[in-house]
Formats: structure tokens, C-alpha cells, sequence
């Protein structure tokens, strides 16, 4: 895999010549030998909707690129071109928006609507955009000082922008809230270019820029700078393995009625939308392309992969594998650089986040590449098989502690940290509190609009003190710590094209109040020893703990010992404990219930309210 060459591809303005804007695109397989021919439409944003005013029509050279093929280019020098209409924007400083249209002989009509793959801006709907003396972003002084947090340092949000503040400008003005929460990472749900307005942007139609439903390209990446000032990461949710199917190079080649493709087709596994064939080398060294634009522009600290099923084909393959490697090698390139690539470079390692979301092997990818994290639905799994039946304690006590994950990996002479995701809530499923009863709105009939029955918060307390203080990467969804309580069906265009945001006068209420209290709590234990860099122990012992309903284990650290013990009851449980080590064991959720005065090897009984946690430490 190499980039591509992006300073010949897309709409860029020649700063040399002011107001002159190169168009460039691959277009493999479609040749003005064969008799095609290409026009890009450009209008002014201003004008768009004005039925008076028509776009200006450029043609396309063709010529032949000698690795990629086929390769399409025009300049426009916008001041020179006339005004299509006396009120027209045309000529001035802003954004214009442009679109693709090919005439070939293979399609019985003009192929209109064709989404610039290459546009680093974008309009409303299908339109890519770019803006006329467009200023690059700058960066705060203090990105200069930021590193990427270790990865046993993350405690990760995940958030869509527009449910959970509305748009990139609201977004930054939560970001103090995040921080007084705990949060050390963001993770974005997607922010590349959709169709639609209300949609979770999965089937992406532009990759290199943030759809404009958001807000704007130096929009994000000033809140990426604020979150940076803060001590927050930023991580992208990236979809790679899919797309829209009006993504140009599944668009343009359904059009023209090809039998073949030289970017999308079947794969590895053929999920959701129109699959991406990693077999061909533009689509390996577009994604890789796309990786670097991000990094690189956006300062981001890494991506979380969706659905790595549709384009892993092995620990030495042409797909996933080799994505994250040559990411990974493209990083560690630029360790001498200096700049922003610093933050990627401490204590001897590199600190690139490349999470993969691999639900049906999440352990052999962390061993058979270089991802540093994958997404796992095992632990969330356990949790609601005991919130039907609360003798399958034991499951969510192994996964609470990764069973069988790897810390560690040894590659091409670095040791990678590994580690998986911990998580009863994320967008892809309905809250936690769903799993104890549901109700409608009033005057409610449809199920898609029923929520969680909020009434039944205690519930789910139990387990999120485990998420909390269990062996991984904790992550929490928008509005999970105040109580959310949105319905997602498991299938259906309703999980993804349905607005759920954060209702945050859930903060102000008894439940929200309690749940964000608990949360902060939480993160403060979690956020130093035993629990951070401690070994955890899980104590599989029926007979004295899951057939009460309650599950034990420590955390220990050489700067600390911690016990937990959860009761998923009605009733408070006490259990026997056999300390280890002597001393002072302060409770540390409501400092109730210390154990003074503890011998080694003494056994003591643990008093755990019904529907909640307790939590001893020792220094």
C-alpha cells in the first residue's frame, strides 16, 4: 500500500494563482479513447437554490496514469469566467459547491450527480464543495504539548455529534463537562459525507472531509484542538469495509452497467450497503490515503474500524491486516518529524489507537494485527443473559476480567499494549435499563418509539460499577451516565435513520443526579492505582458468591489493593472475604462499611446493598 497522490486529486486552489481551482479524479476504466466524456458543474452555495442562476460547466481532460489508469483533470480560474447571472455570487470568497457528470456509451444518459471521491468539503446531499480563499485552520499553541494517552489511561465516550449536542459548535462547549466527568477519550461516530440528514453514517459517500450536517472542516478540527486542550483524545469511527451505493465508484459503474469493478466487490464478508474490494490496489491506497488525510489534517489520535468482517481476510492479507500494519508503519515514519506526529511518541512506544470492531473474532485480531483495542459484545452479552437470569453470574464474571485477551503482542520488533473494549451501551443497541421493562409514550402504538422504563434505573447500577471497574477500556455512550433510556430495534432502517439525542435535563433529575454521581466516582478510582496498571482476580466460587447473586474480585497494584464485590439482588447480600493482606480498608463509594484493623489471612463479611456495589480500598 502507498498513498495516493492527493495534491493531483480533488478541488484545490492554486495559492499562486488566486481563485484558480484544479479538479482531478481517477476514473479507472472510463476513457475518452472509448468515448467519454466528463463535465464538472460548479455553483456558488449562495446560488444554488436560485432557479435564475445555473452552474458553470467545465470539461475534463482525459489522460492515463500510469499505476492508477484512468485520470481526469481540469482548471478553472473562477475570476476569469463571466457571471452565469448579474446576481450571482459567482467570483467571490466562499464555498462553492460542484458535482460530476459523465457522458459514456455505455449509459443511455447523461450519468449526472457523481460525488467528487476525492472532495475534501461538502455540500447539501450528493455535493461536494470547496471554499474559495479558504485559510488553513491553526492550531493552538498547546497541540504542540499533546500526547496521545496510553492505552490503560483511556476511558472513552462514544458520541454522534448532532444527538449529543446538536453540531460541532455545541459539541465544544460539552467538552469541559467531559473532562469534569472523567473522560480521557472521545470517540466520534461517523463524520464523513451521507445522503441523508437523520442517519448514523454508515454508508458513507466522501471520506476525506466531515459531512456538512456537522459543520465545517476547520470546525472539527477545532473541536479536535479544544478537546486536545483538555487532555481529550480523539478517536474517528471509519468505515471502510462499505458504502453508500451512491458512493462514486459503486454509483458510476452500476450506471454504466459493468459487469466488473476496480474498487468495490465482494471481499472477505459482504455486510451492509455495497462492499469494498480490497483485492484492488486503489482501494487499499484510497483507505491508506484517507488514514493519513486524518491524521495529518484533523490531528486525530486514531480510528475505530467498523465492521472489520467485510475486509479481513487474514493475519497476512491484502485487507484489514495490512491497513493497520502499513498506518501503523506510516506513523512510526514520521517519529523524527516532530510537529503533531509527536503526540503519538512516548516512554519508547507509539500510542496510535487503532480499535477494531471484529465482534466474531475480537481476540485474533489483537493477536494477528496491530490493532491496539477491538470492540467486544462478550461482556455486554453476559450482562444482559443475567439480567434475564441471574444465575448466569459466572460468564460476566470472566468477562469482566478479558479472559483469555492479550495484554501484549510482539511484532516487528515492538512489543504492542493490547487491550478490548468494556461496554454495556453503545449506539448499535438499546439502553441497558430496556433489559428490566419497557414503556411507550402516551398514546404510544409504536414499539420503535417505546424507551427503557426509567423507573428501573437501581437496576443497572450493579453493572455499571463492574464496566467501571473491570480489566479493559471502560466506554460509555452519550447520555448513559444520566440515565438515557432510548429503545434501538436489533434490525430495520429504524436503528439508524431515527434521532435519539441526549436529553440533558436528565442531569437535573433524582435519577440523572445519582447516576452522574456515581459515574464521577467511578472514574476517580479508575483512573489510579490498583485499577490502573493493577492485575485483576476474579473469585469463581458459586457456593459462596454467584449462587447469592453477588460476584467478587480484586485489583492489585503495588501502590494498592482493591476489593469488589457486586450485588445483581433485591435483598442486601453479606458475604465471607479472606483478606490476603493485612490493614485499613476504606469503602469507597459512600465510605460506609470500612473494615478496620484487617489481619492477613483473616476472613471477613462483605455487606453489599441489593442492586448495587461496594468497593474497599487499601493504600
Amino acid at each position: 500500500m502507498k498513498p495516493l497522490p492527493l495534491d493531483r486529486l480533488g478541488a484545490r486552489e492554486d495559492k499562486s494563482s488566486p481563485g484558480a481551482v484544479d479538479f482531478g479524479l481517477f476514473l479507472p476504466w472510463v476513457s475518452a479513447a472509448n468515448g467519454s466524456r466528463l463535465w464538472v458543474k460548479v455553483i456558488h452555495e449562495r446560488d444554488q437554490f436560485l432557479q435564475d442562476i445555473q452552474p458553470v460547466v467545465r470539461e475534463l481532460t482525459h489522460s492515463v496514469d500510469p499505476e492508477y489508469g484512468d485520470y481526469w483533470s481540469t482548471r478553472l480560474e473562477i475570476p476569469n469566467v463571466p457571471k452565469p447571472h448579474p446576481d450571482s455570487a459567482w467570483g467571490t470568497p466562499g464555498r462553492y459547491v460542484y458535482r460530476y457528470l459523465l457522458e459514456d456509451p455505455n449509459a443511455p444518459e447523461p450519468i449526472d450527480w457523481i460525488i467528487d471521491p476525492f472532495a475534501r468539503e461538502f455540500g447539501v446531499g450528493k455535493l461536494s464543495a470547496l471554499t474559495l480563499g479558504y485559510t488553513p485552520y491553526t492550531w493552538s499553541d498547546a497541540e504542540a504539548d499533546w500526547r496521545t494517552p496510553a492505552l490503560d489511561d483511556l476511558i472513552v465516550y462514544e458520541l454522534m455529534i448532532n444527538e449529543f449536542a446538536g453540531d460541532i459548535d455545541r459539541a465544544v462547549e460539552r467538552l469541559d463537562y467531559l473532562r469534569d466527568l472523567g473522560i480521557t477519550c472521545i470517540e466520534l461516530m461517523p463524520v464523513s459525507n451521507v445522503a441523508n440528514t437523520v442517519d448514523w453514517g454508515f454508508l458513507p459517500i466522501g471520506y476525506f472531509g466531515v459531512d456538512e450536517r456537522f459543520g465545517k472542516r476547520r470546525d472539527l478540527q477545532r473541536l479536535i484542538d479544544e478537546a486536545h486542550r483538555r487532555g481529550l483524545a480523539v478517536i474517528v469511527d471509519s468505515v471502510y469495509g462499505h458504502t453508500s451505493w451512491s458512493f462514486p465508484y459503486q454509483y458510476v459503474y452500476d450506471r454504466l452497467h459493468y459487469h466488473d469493478n476496480p474498487f468495490m466487490g465482494p471481499f472477505a464478508k459482504d455486510y451492509f450497503g455495497a462492499s469494498t474490494d480490497f483485492g484492488r490496489a486503489l482501494t487499499r491506497d484510497f483507505f491508506l490515503t484517507v488514514n493519513r488525510h486524518w491524521l495529518d489534517c484533523y490531528h486525530v489520535d486514531g480510528f475505530r474500524y467498523d465492521c472489520v468482517p467485510n475486509y479481513w481476510d487474514g493475519p497476512t492479507g491484502d485487507g484489514y491486516a495490512a491497513l493497520v500494519y502499513e498506518t501503523h508503519r506510516l506513523v512510526r515514519a514520521r517519529e523524527a518529524d516532530g510537529g503533531h506526529w509527536k503526540r503519538f511518541f512516548a516512554d519508547g512506544g507509539m500510542r496510535l489507537i487503532q480499535c477494531a470492531e471484529q465482534l466474531e473474532a475480537p481476540r485474533e485480531i489483537l493477536e494477528r494485527s496491530y490493532s491496539n483495542l477491538t470492540w467486544q459484545n462478550e461482556t455486554l452479552g453476559a450482562a444482559e443473559a443475567v439480567a434475564r437470569d441471574p444465575g448466569r453470574l459466572t460468564e460476566l464474571g470472566f468477562r469482566l476480567g478479558l479472559m483469555d485477551y492479550p495484554t501484549e503482542v510482539a511484532a516487528g520488533g515492538e512489543t504492542i499494549p493490547k487491550s478490548a473494549l468494556q461496554y454495556i451501551e453503545n449506539h448499535d443497541h438499546a439502553r441497558f435499563v430496556c433489559n428490566f421493562g419497557r414503556v411507550l409514550p402516551p398514546g404510544g402504538t409504536n414499539d420503535l418509539l417505546s424507551e427503557g422504563d426509567r423507573g428501573q434505573w437501581y437496576q443497572v447500577q450493579p453493572y455499571l460499577i463492574g464496566l467501571l471497574t473491570a480489566k479493559g477500556i471502560p466506554l460509555l455512550w452519550q447520555g448513559q451516565e444520566l440515565g438515557e433510556n432510548h429503545y434501538v430495534p436489533e434490525s430495520g432502517w429504524g436503528r439508524v435513520m431515527l434521532f435519539r439525542p441526549v436529553r440533558w435535563d436528565y442531569f437535573y433529575d433524582p435519577v440523572g443526579r445519582s447516576l452522574v454521581g456515581l459515574v464521577r466516582k467511578l472514574i476517580r478510582l479508575r483512573r489510579r492505582p490498583p485499577f490502573r496498571g493493577g492485575a485483576h482476580r476474579f473469585y469463581n466460587d458459586p457456593g459462596r458468591y454467584q449462587s447469592r447473586g453477588v460476584l467478587v474480585y480484586t485489583w492489585t497494584h503495588p501502590q494498592g489493593f482493591a476489593v469488589v464485590a457486586l450485588n445483581f439482588g433485591d435483598q442486601e447480600r453479606s458475604v465471607p472475604f479472606r483478606f490476603e493482606a493485612g490493614g485499613d480498608y476504606a469503602e469507597a463509594l459512600h465510605g460506609q462499611d470500612d473494615l478496620a484493623g484487617v489481619q492477613p489471612g483473616e476472613e471477613r463479611w462483605l455487606t453489599v446493598p441489593g442492586h448495587y456495589g461496594r468497593i474497599w480500598t487499601r493504600s
